[in-house]
This record gives structure tokens, sequence and C-alpha cells, in this order.
């Protein structure tokens, strides 16, 4: 069922080409799809994208736009899923970390959950921001500016951050709340 009363909107799902963590991508994709919305997989190259659960190879996901082709004004929020591997790789990705540092800028919805923030981190987009995250990644946000809080959901303006795939109904709700409006 969806939502008559919001305009269609078009989500960036940006991930790596490997260790992305399945449940944190697929989860808020169908909240996406069932609030009426578009969900696009965005990725540092072209064909799939390997998912994982936990460490164990999942499925494969056809990447729809390559990040460096990708324009952020051609989206309405953007969804950084987990998985360790995933925003370890992405980090190092000038294309990612541009788009990213770009879309929290824009002031658009940018949701982040476990380890997710490591590349809000590199984009430097977390001074004087509150989150949270996977609890290991907590020092590191504190040392990016942030303040980190033990909380299923956090949101800080146009930033919505959740811990691990526990939180998933919780981050879905945020993020669709921050569609509608």
């Amino acid at each position: 069922m969806t939502d008559t009363n919001t305009t269609p909107r078009k989500v960036a799902f940006l991930v790596a080409t490997e260790g992305i963590e399945q449940v944190e991508l697929t989860e808020p994709w169908k909240a996406v799809e069932q609030a009426g919305h578009t969900p696009v997989l965005v990725s540092t190259e072209a064909g799939e994208v390997q998912a994982f659960n936990h460490l164990d190879k999942a499925d494969t996901f056809s990447v729809d736009v390559v990040v460096s082709d990708a324009e952020v004004g051609d989206y309405d929020a953007l969804v950084l899923p987990g998985g360790v591997a995933n925003p370890d790789a992405l980090r190092t990705e000038q294309d990612a970390v541009s788009f990213v540092r770009t879309f929290v800028e824009s002031g658009k919805p940018v949701a982040a959950i476990c380890h997710a923030p490591w590349t809000l981190i590199e984009a430097d987009v977390l001074r004087g921001r509150t989150l949270t995250s996977w609890p290991s990644l907590q020092t590191d946000l504190r040392n990016a500016g942030a303040t980190w809080e033990d909380r299923e959901v956090v949101i800080d303006d146009n930033l919505i951050t959740s811990r691990n795939p526990d939180d998933l109904p919780a981050f879905g709700k945020a993020l669709t709340d921050a569609l509608g409006a």
C-alpha cells in the first residue's frame, strides 16, 4: 500500500561492489518502495554488487547507476547501508565520498546505518552533528567532531542514523517520514 498524500521520490542507495549487509540494503529498499517511492542502486562500478549476511555471501544485486555518473539533483534522499567492508571500501572512492558530501550539504535526507557513518566521516560532514552507529565507530565519530548516542534512531536535521539491523523498523520509518515531508 502506498501513501497517496506524498509525491513519489527517487532514493539513491549507495554501496561498494561487495561487503554490503544485505538486510541493511533490502529492508530500507522495501520501506521506500512500500511508501510509493523509487529506490535506485548506485555503486562504484557497473554490473552487480555482492551482499552478505554478516560474513557469509548472500545475494547479488544489479547496479542501476555508477556513482561517477550520478547527480545529487536527480535524487530526493540517500541511503547508506552498512556492513563492515562496504563503507570501508566507499570511503576510499573519491566519487562516492564527493557524492555523499554534496548530498549532506544539499540538505536532503541522508540515512546511514551500522558502519555506514565511516563514509560520512571521510566526507567530513559530521562536525557538530549528533548520530548513532555500530558501537565500535563511536570513537571515530567523536574524533570527527560528532556526538554519538546509543539509540535505535537519531535524527539531526537531514541526517538519519541507526545502530544495527535490530533498528531497521525505526530506521525505515524515519526515512519514509523524511521522504513524505
